[in-house]
This record gives structure tokens, sequence and C-alpha cells, in this order.
């Protein structure tokens, strides 16, 4: 019986993490593509993508800052491309679809429910930071709403379905995988869903193993055989959450988006670091990692030849 195929996803660079945190970080569009080849190389099947300011290294949803790296990247692997429509907290719902709209990818996240998504925490751990806006947007997470409601979920389901575009659907909590179910039995979404559960940022769940099996449990039953299960485990949770998560039949989600570091103490010098390191646990349980096509193959999605870039 051949061994069972596990999507590694790996998300370079983000909106959570600023350049102050740590030098790896990409943040130029040529940084960005370089982290997301040498992912895919490392093994990873989809790479999550967001854009940054070139110059202050600033969450930026502008399409065009997209463009140089995604061409790029399709230029030099065939790894499935996943534009965020996430965003950074604060940024309205058609400024954080824009990306997906105009580049029509083979998968776009979505977060599905509103929650509170406290960053600040990290101002204990991070004391200098480079550029004025860091600190702030630390900050400002304390008294901010991450904004997802129903009308908003919809509207960019009605928007990018109609490109074909399917999802990486993201839950922080137990709600979100009911949200979906709404929206499931609504027709509005298909299977297989592509489900990340997140665990570990303040606000959502949290990451104790009960509670992983928790998400997982409740996914079952609200979609039995309608979907494909991943996790994402933020900071130090990242490994144990993506190793319990492979032995019980699910994908796995690393990258420098969801923690910086490698090791105790260790920070990642690359993103491909981190996927090397997941591969080791997975192939360790005697699975195999999915290529890119075989990911299209288990998630059903369009194909590269149909995206806009």
């Amino acid at each position: 019986m051949p061994a069972r195929k596990v999507i590694i996803t790996c998300a370079v660079t983000g909106g959570i993490h600023t350049p102050s945190m740590s030098p790896y970080l990409p943040v130029t569009a040529e940084q960005i593509a370089d982290a997301a080849v040498g992912a895919a190389e490392a093994g990873a099947a989809i790479v999550h993508l967001h854009a940054r300011n070139p110059q202050n290294g600033r969450p930026d949803q502008s399409p065009e800052l997209f463009e140089p790296f995604l061409r790029s990247i399709k230029q030099r692997s065939d790894v499935v491309c996943n534009l965020t429509t996430g965003g950074a907290p604060g940024m309205t719902r058609e400024e954080r679809l824009r990306p997906a709209t105009a580049w029509k990818p083979e998968v776009a996240s979505l977060n599905m429910g509103s929650m509170n998504f406290g960053l600040f925490p990290m101002l204990k751990r991070f004391k200098e930071f480079q550029h004025e806006w860091e600190p702030a947007m630390l900050e400002s997470t304390r008294d901010i709403v991450f904004k997802n409601t129903f009308a908003d979920i919809q509207y960019a389901l009605e928007t990018l379905n109609e490109t074909g575009a399917r999802y990486e659907f993201e839950c922080y909590d137990t709600s979100h995988l009911h949200n979906l179910h709404y929206f499931y039995t609504e027709g509005l979404v298909k299977g297989p869903l592509f489900i990340q559960t997140v665990f570990g940022l303040l606000g959502g769940i949290g990451s104790h193993p009960d509670e992983v099996m928790h998400m997982k449990r409740t996914a079952d039953r609200l979609f039995g055989d309608q979907y494909r299960w991943s996790v994402l485990g933020a900071g130090r949770s990242q490994m144990p959450i993506a190793a319990m998560a492979a032995a019980m039949g699910g994908n796995v989600r690393v990258g420098l988006e969801d923690s910086l570091w490698l090791g105790a103490g260790k920070l990642a010098e690359t993103n491909a670091a981190q996927v090397t390191q997941v591969r080791k646990i997975i192939e360790g349980l005697g699975l195999e990692v999915a290529t890119p096509d075989e990911a299209r193959e288990i998630l059903e999605l369009k194909g590269s030849d149909r995206v806009g870039f």
C-alpha cells in the first residue's frame, strides 16, 4: 500500500511579524520569490504569499507589489501559489481582496470569523524597531477586532468564486468551523474544503493537544469526508502541532509568517529550513510529501494555466 501524501504549505512572510524581529524575514519581491522557490525545492507543495512595501517592510495589498514575485515564482517552479485575503488587521475587505481578484490564483486564504487578534505581547520580547509603524501596529492590536463578518466572507466568496479559485479556510476557533459549515450548506463553497485550523494566536484557540483534537473532531462531524485538514501552529507550537497532525492524517503549514524560529532561541534563516525540518517529521512517520501536482489533485485545484500571472 503506498504511503499517504502530506501537503506542506509554506507561508513565507505574512503580516504578523515585522522586519525588526528577524533579519531573515523576506521583504522585497526578489527575497519573497527566492524564499518561495527555496521552500518549494525543500518540499512545499503550496506557498502562501503576502507582499510588503520594499522600503519599510510594511504589509501591503497593492496588486502591483505581488506581480514581480508571482511571475518569478511561476517561471522558476511549479509550486501552487496561495494569495492572502487577510492582509493585515485594519485593512478594508476591498483592499484585502485586491491581489486575489487581480491575479486569480489557484488558492486564496479566507479567514472564517471575526476575532481579537492580539499581537501586542510581542512588545515585551522585541524592544528595538527599525520603523515607527512596527510598534504602533503591535500596540494597536490591544484594541482591534480582526473583522471577518458573514457579509465580508460572502463578499469574498462571491467575488473570488468567479475566478475559479479554491480556498485555504483559516479557522482560528471552533465557531469558525461552524461559520464555514453555514456557507457550505448554502452552496457558496464546495468540497473538498481545504481547512487550515490555526492554533496558538492570542484571541483564537490555544495550542494544547486537546484543542487540536477538539477542532479535528468538530470538522469531522461537520464535513465528513468533504474536507482536507491542515494545521498551523504559531510560534513555538509550530513543529509539535505539525507532528501531531501528520500522525493523525492531516497536512501541515510552516513558514516565517507563523514562526520565526527553528528551535529554542534559534532563528530560522530561511523558510526552506522549516520545510526541511517538518519534512523530516513527516518522512519519519513513514509518510510522503506531496508534490505540487499531487496537491492540485488532492484539493481539486484549477491548475497553474488558469491563473492571472
